[in-house]
């Protein structure tokens, strides 16, 4: 995708994150259940607080998206490349 590499389970600091992309400093984070409860949405936000601080942009997808709209998926992924 537009030349860009991206690395699966990245460690970043102390999180680890779906995929990761240097050199467009993008996460991709795949979302499924556990991520739309109280907790899960909290954690997901101070997760997201503190990838930003690092300069990193994180866009968000539920599992469901991927597997029922990949096209739409991909064209969001290639508009922040």
């Amino acid at each position: 995708m537009k030349g860009c590499q991206f690395y699966r389970q990245k460690v970043i600091g102390q999180y680890i994150v779906d995929f990761y992309c240097p050199k467009s400093a993008l996460v991709i984070e795949l979302d499924g259940g556990q991520h739309y409860g109280v907790a899960g949405k909290e954690n997901d936000r101070l997760r997201d607080e503190a990838l930003s601080k690092m300069g990193l942009k994180i866009i968000r997808f539920s599992d469901r998206a991927v597997f029922e709209n990949i096209d739409v998926v991909m064209e969001v992924i290639w508009g922040h490349l």
